[in-house]
């Protein structure tokens, strides 16, 4: 992540994390023997329960799983059948021992959620009722970087879950500094398995894990970005780490003499064919030659650097930390073509097959001031539709079968990260409003207070349900039909 000039970079506030102490009922016994319970050293994983939350009579009926940030890894944000809300309202609020910047997923039944305390959570999706909770780290406090706003610092990209091994992946800040992926077995909440996963020759008190991990290929690939401030040399970096055994990492360095973040929370994004598309926050360059900063970039499953874009501007970008590494880049429907939108305010189409190195749009809009992450669903006649989080307010964007981008509506107060679930989009505001948008004209449909939440919170979906990162924790929201 890339913050040398603007405030906005860092989305986050300052804050501690809050410690909840179990309170353990007879009725939880069996479960906290299940999840291996006990006493751990400072900073090594252990597992615990927590008293159940106050399950309300708010009914929700579960749908399809969302594993990872967005649903799936083209970070699309879309529930085609999902309902559209009647009289929306708050099932359960789970409180937790950290801040949530991450989003939930949600799978068999389970929320799980990472916290800035960290720690991950399995909730019963349908209660709020804690089934398990490991605390896979300490915090690493923010006065132990050089710089930064995450105060403390935990779990803060988005987890994944891989179905062929039953483990939800996750990436823990851990006194030292260093940066861990741990599995963890989504039955139980047993630590499976853990690695490092700094780059070579990284400073790891430099480079902040914000992006969503994202799972394919076989592996788990995991960005990096720098710290609010843009201190030390850093440079914008993914990992990629075999989800089976312990074999060897694979690993890509945005190639420029410093910055260059892989921070947007969205994570990277991937392709049909397997391949991994990133976006890149503001290189030290100001001019010269393009250094793959302020781009849309392709990566082979290897982590090799493909096909690029730029915008003509991006040296002056550079300049004024105006990059396109804000928003992380959306997959359109079939596949064919890209959407990447940032700081310097420029929206920009591009091929998938040839993303057109500098300059080399298929199409540019502006202006939307982008931070976080996108949804899109298809649009009509072979076109797609983009709901982009601008500072200007949410933005709909209308792509054709031409590769010709329009706008649509705007809404002016809304500029959380969208999902569009049924004909409804749902955006969550950092002072704790759920809004729910008629998809067609922006109009406003439903508002729930869930609680403060920070800058770039997503929600998650499954059938009738909303799952809301807040600060607290974790905040339900039954879609009455």
């Amino acid at each position: 992540m890339s913050s040398r000039r603007s405030p906005l970079r860092g989305g986050c506030s300052r804050g501690s994390a809050r410690r909840w102490t179990a309170t353990l009922a007879a009725t939880l016994v069996g479960i906290a023997v299940l999840a291996g319970c006990g006493s751990a050293p400072t900073g090594e994983p252990v597992v615990t329960s927590n008293p159940a939350a106050p399950v309300t009579p708010v009914p929700l009926s579960l749908g399809p799983d969302w594993p990872t940030y967005h649903g799936d890894g083209t970070r699309a944000g879309y529930v085609p059948e999902g309902p559209d809300p009647a009289s929306p309202t708050v099932a359960w609020r789970a409180p937790l021992d950290g801040a949530v910047y991450a989003s939930p997923i949600v799978v068999n039944g389970l929320v799980v959620a990472a916290t800035e305390g960290g720690s991950l959570y399995g909730l019963d999706a349908a209660t709020g009722t804690v089934r398990w909770h490991t605390h896979l780290a300490d915090p690493v406090p923010g006065s132990a970087l050089p710089c930064g706003d995450i105060d403390p610092i935990g779990i803060t990209g988005t987890p994944v879950y891989d179905s062929s091994t039953g483990e939800v992946f996750a990436v823990a800040t851990r006194p030292g500094v260093e940066h861990v992926l741990f599995g963890v077995d989504l039955r139980s909440g047993q630590v499976r398995e853990q690695r490092r996963v700094d780059a070579p020759g990284s400073e790891a008190a430099t480079h902040l894990q914000r992006g969503a991990l994202l799972l394919a290929n076989g592996m788990v690939y995991i960005p990096y970005g720098g710290n609010y401030g843009d201190c030390g040399q850093y440079l914008g970096r993914v990992v990629g780490v075999p989800v089976t055994g312990n074999g060897p990492e694979v690993d890509f360095a945005v190639p420029t003499t410093r910055e260059g973040g892989i921070w947007a929370p969205s994570g990277p994004a991937v392709l049909p064919g397997g391949d991994v598309l990133v976006t890149t926050g503001n290189g030290e360059a100001v001019g010269g030659t393009w250094d793959h900063s302020d781009s849309i970039l392709r990566l082979s499953p290897q982590l090799r650097l493909l096909d690029g874009f730029a915008p003509s501007g991006w040296a002056q970008e550079n300049s004024v930390d105006a990059d396109l590494g804000s928003t992380g880049p959306v997959v359109l429907p079939g596949g064919r073509q890209v959407l990447a939108a940032g700081k310097g305010g420029g929206v920009y189409l591009t091929n998938v097959d040839s993303l057109g190195g500098v300059d080399g749009q298929l199409d540019r809009l502006e202006p939307c001031h982008s931070y976080g992450g996108a949804a899109t669903a298809p649009g009509q006649d072979g076109g797609a539709v983009v709901y982009l989080p601008c500072t200007e307010g949410l933005l709909q964007v209308r792509v054709g079968a031409d590769n010709r981008m329009t706008r649509g509506w705007q809404a002016p107060a809304v500029t959380g990260s969208p999902i569009l679930v049924g004909t409804t989009v749902w955006s969550v505001q950092q002072n704790g409003t759920l809004d729910g948008l008629d998809s067609a004209t922006g109009q406003v449909r439903a508002a729930v207070q869930v609680g403060a939440a920070t800058r770039f919170a997503t929600p998650a979906a499954s059938g009738t349900a909303l799952f809301v990162p807040t600060r607290d924790g974790v905040t339900a929201v039954a879609l009455h039909r």
